[in-house]
């Protein structure tokens, strides 16, 4: 009778079976039951030489390698062949695991939604505007001049071909170029005390570099009532800015000019990408510009609608775009445009 050992060797040879290309697999189909020199085959020619107790012991054993043999081999071959079908290769099982992309909320809108809900609740409603505007919105009525550069077409992106209904107000249709136009409009439709966040995406004709991109999202706000001043500005802004990043936030606002309000500033926190010292994210100042604010002007709110004799009002404007950059430190804007996944799934819950 064949050895021990050489029954289990045979056996770890045929649980190999699975492993085995196209090339190899006829080869083994050969080696172990080919009809001459078969391993398998071999054995079973030994049978007859047996007394009938060895025959029954060993024939049972023969019968097992070559049911299990015959199995594997069919089954290998099948796998290949709908590999070959599939035109692709065999699937390496050594190979890991693939990594599954977990799905989550872009940091840009987590941040716009933090914001909002902050605004939310200082009694702000959200209201939303069309993309495509009128002169007459984006610029007129927000006491632009006619000859204002902000006009011009290497600031703005105008759609001449499309013609201008009447309900939208006089001048060409444009890519809007901020959100204030929905100050406007919001202003004709309601009566004050009006206080009103508008969130949007905004164009311009701008290049993409590591601070500016030409499109890119925008957080208007707006407060008209009696008896509204820059203080109330300056306390509203200090509480979103010290409750979106933290207590003890360093907050400065500069003077500034915008045609749309009057006095005007521009409202600062300190850096957090390099915690104050300066860095080309902050040119070097240690600040970061967040958004740019003011008192309502008297002519924008003539244009809303609303008494400027009897009501006031403050408005700002912030890209969550760079809030974001403060708030995880990038230093470069493209980064949050180019969904990089690398990048992406670091604000994967």
């Amino acid at each position: 009778m064949t050895d021990h050992a050489d029954l289990t060797a045979l056996r770890e040879r045929i649980q190999r079976i699975p492993g085995l290309d196209a090339a190899a697999l006829e080869a083994e189909q050969i080696a172990l039951l080919g009809r001459k020199s078969g391993a398998i085959t071999e054995l079973l020619r030994r049978l007859p030489s047996l007394s009938p107790d060895e025959r029954r012991a060993f024939g049972a054993v023969v019968n097992e390698l070559k049911v299990s043999a015959t199995a594997l081999l069919d089954a290998r071959r099948e796998e290949l062949n709908a590999v070959r079908r599939r035109g692709g290769e065999a699937p390496d099982l050594t190979m890991p695991g693939r990594h599954r992309w977990t799905g989550a909320e872009h940091p840009v809108t987590r941040v716009t939604d933090e914001i909002l809900g902050i605004f939310r609740e200082l009694g702000f409603a959200i209201v939303i505007g069309p993309e495509v505007e009128t002169e007459w919105y984006n610029f007129l009525a927000l006491n632009f001049p006619p000859d204002h550069p902000a006009m011009d077409l290497h600031d703005t992106i105008y759609l001449d071909a499309l013609p201008v209904r009447e309900e939208q107000g006089v001048g060409r249709l444009l890519l809007r170029t901020h959100t204030s136009p929905v100050q406007i409009r919001t202003m004709v439709t309601s009566t004050p005390p009006i206080r009103a966040v508008m969130p949007g995406w905004v164009y311009r004709n701008d290049p993409f570099d590591a601070s500016h991109a030409p499109a890119f999202s925008q957080i208007e706000g707006l407060a008209v009532d009696e008896g509204i001043s820059f203080v109330d500005l300056k306390a509203t802004l200090v509480h979103f800015a010290r409750r979106f990043f933290s207590a003890d936030t360093k907050v400065r606002f500069r003077p500034s000019y915008f045609p749309f309000t009057e006095p005007s500033a521009e409202m600062d926190v300190g850096c957090r990408i390099c915690g104050g010292v300066g860095c080309p994210t902050s040119k070097g100042t240690g600040w970061s510009e967040i958004l740019g604010c003011g008192m309502v002007h008297p002519h924008v709110l003539q244009a809303g609608g609303v008494d400027p004799e009897r009501y006031t009002g403050f408005a700002f404007g912030m890209g969550p775009h760079r809030v974001t950059m403060q708030r995880h430190g990038v230093p470069d804007i493209r980064v949050l445009y180019e969904g990089d996944m690398r990048f992406l799934e670091q604000f994967t819950p």
